[in-house]
């Protein structure tokens, strides 16, 4: 089976060359997979030129020519009112009309979100989609949703969130029975405030494994595959992750640039500090997953470099490749079935 996906060729900061680079890379990684790079078709085929690799690859990708592009800071409400053919509303178009199994952009998110939204609908049963992205761990990496998407969530909306992000874990990590986590500021029943306790009773009586509150410090110890919250905390515990990383490579560098002494110390242990900082590198957990729409839809970092956005294709590929939209479809039913029969 082809799995086709939809490349938002314009978005991003980086624009047509780090999403063509990346498109190039991935079909070379996955034979199976066929793309369709959205943009300025003189722009992108410029930059294809500048790959020897597109020559024996043009028999698995498009080009499907958009006007525009949404600027990174323009507001979700005039790009989806103005941009009818910006590269972003195109690529999702082509998830709508079925021609692609799958969409990744870096472009504007509020953007990316707002426009899914309106032209794929969410799933039935479901209220909000949700952002879900892995965080790195002392083990290796968790899920994490909501990042951003929603504040305020009640708990039928966070209840819909971990069973979609339940399904996406196990179908892309292989996974069975994904551990669910619902982050709290303790992890005593008495902990926390009416919402959240009312989300547990209903993660409880699903048929998720669920396993009770945990506190912050616990995203970064791994002890659940999937970490459940508002998008409000949910954002700000990945940007403070993002900052405590960048805190830890600045300090490094300082220490290791001290003197000659710390210069050979460091030399020595370049093996040591290319292994650490690969292990925090937020580049190789790009790609988040805006669960919920009636399709696929990744959303890469705006400042993606090509290395970074292919691992959002790669993301993309993977949920298609599992039907995860199919999937999350029967197990909302499943479950909300369940809950309204008690």
């Amino acid at each position: 089976m082809t799995i086709r996906v939809s490349i938002d060729a314009s978005g991003g900061d980086r624009g047509i060359p780090a999403t063509i680079t990346a498109g190039l890379k991935a079909l070379s990684v996955f034979q199976d997979l066929h793309l369709y790079f959205v943009g300025d078709e003189s722009a992108i085929k410029v930059e294809l030129k500048q790959h020897p690799s597109s020559q024996q690859l043009s028999n698995r990708f498009n080009i499907t020519h958009a006007s525009e592009v949404i600027a990174m800071d323009e507001s979700p409400s005039s790009a989806l009112r103005k941009k009818k053919d910006s590269s972003m509303r195109v690529a999702i178009n082509l998830v709508k009309d079925e021609t692609v199994d799958a969409c990744v952009s870096a472009g504007n998110t509020g953007a990316l979100m707002a426009i899914s939204r309106f032209v794929l609908k969410t799933i039935k049963g479901i209220d909000r989609p949700a952002i879900m992205g892995r965080i790195p761990t002392m083990i290796g990496h968790t899920h994490m949703l909501d990042l951003g998407a929603n504040v305020d969530s009640k708990p039928k909306a966070l209840l819909e969130f971990a069973i979609m992000g339940s399904i996406a874990v196990e179908y892309t990590e292989g996974i069975i029975s994904p551990t669910v986590g619902l982050l709290n500021i303790g992890e005593e029943e008495m902990k926390g405030n009416n919402n959240i306790k009312k989300t547990a009773e209903l993660l409880k009586a699903s048929n998720l494994n669920y396993v009770g509150f945990i506190e912050g410090d616990d995203i970064y110890k791994g002890v659940v595959d999937l970490v459940v919250c508002d998008g409000f905390e949910g954002n700000i515990a990945l940007k403070a992750s993002e900052g405590v990383a960048a805190m830890m490579g600045h300090y490094l560098k300082q220490a290791f640039t001290r003197n000659i002494f710390s210069k050979i110390i460091a030399l020595i242990a370049t093996p040591v500090l290319k292994d650490f900082k690969s292990s925090l590198d937020p580049g190789q957990y790009n790609g988040a997953s805006l669960l919920g729409l009636r399709g696929v839809v990744i959303k890469s970092h705006g400042g993606a470099d090509a290395d970074s956005f292919f691992q959002a294709i790669k993301e993309a590929y993977l949920e298609a490749q599992a039907k995860i939209t199919e999937k999350i479809a029967d197990q909302v039913s499943l479950e909300l079935g369940n809950q309204q029969s008690e």
